[in-house]
């Protein structure tokens, strides 16, 4: 797959299912600072299509973006960020759930973690509640030029025992050398032709590529 086009499209604070917002979507999902505008701006080719921050808990929306005149790719506000007040942490909280049990367009997950740690309890319980919802999801694992290759496989072997999947089931990524671009691309081709597949009348079927 080749993203040739992104935009922007819009913030929203709770999530409604209506224009622009009709398209296949591709959630992104993890923990605070664990790179998601990163992966997102490395994966569409655009350096500033994402606000980045050293700061965790900058994303406090629901980001939309538009891919290809495509697909949706959508950026939930990161979860487990210590220095958020009680409330904001349950607004976070039921603002992800309401999206989560309201789109009728997500057909997956991408939930990252980062390589150099074992994944946290609130990395545990989102990926148990993507099962309970019977929600597809890929472990992406982040930063992996902050490691060595060689450690790269050490690394993955606590975050397959916590989040129960397998080690060729993790994608390793970089958004600084671009370590897992291409594969995960090709990953994102082939969800979204399964999603077109099992929904043709609902997908836009020109200017598709794999």
């Amino acid at each position: 797959m080749d993203i040739k086009t992104a935009s922007f499209v819009t913030s929203l604070s709770q999530y409604q299912e209506k224009p622009p917002i009709i398209l296949p979507q591709l959630a992104v999902v993890g923990k605070s600072n664990v790179g998601k505008s990163s992966l997102i701006n490395s994966l569409c080719n655009r350096k500033k299509l994402c606000k980045t921050s050293a700061t965790p808990g900058k994303t406090r929306l629901i980001n939309v973006f538009l891919i290809n005149d495509q697909f949706h790719l959508v950026d939930l506000p990161g979860y487990g960020f210590a220095k958020v007040d009680k409330v904001e942490k349950i607004r976070w909280g039921k603002m992800m759930d309401d999206y989560f049990q309201s789109s009728t367009q997500l057909f997956h997950v991408l939930h990252l973690v980062d390589i150099r740690h074992e994944p946290t309890q609130d990395d545990i319980t989102m990926n148990r509640y993507f099962r309970d919802m019977g929600i597809p999801f890929t472990i992406v694992a982040t930063k992996a030029d902050k490691i060595s290759r060689g450690a790269r496989m050490k690394q993955i072997a606590p975050i397959c025992r916590g989040m129960l999947v397998q080690p060729w089931e993790v994608m390793i990524y970089s958004s600084e050398n671009g370590t897992g671009r291409e594969e995960l691309l090709g990953k994102i081709g082939a969800l979204l032709k399964e999603s077109r597949e099992s929904s043709p009348d609902d997908l836009p079927q020109e200017n598709f590529e794999e």
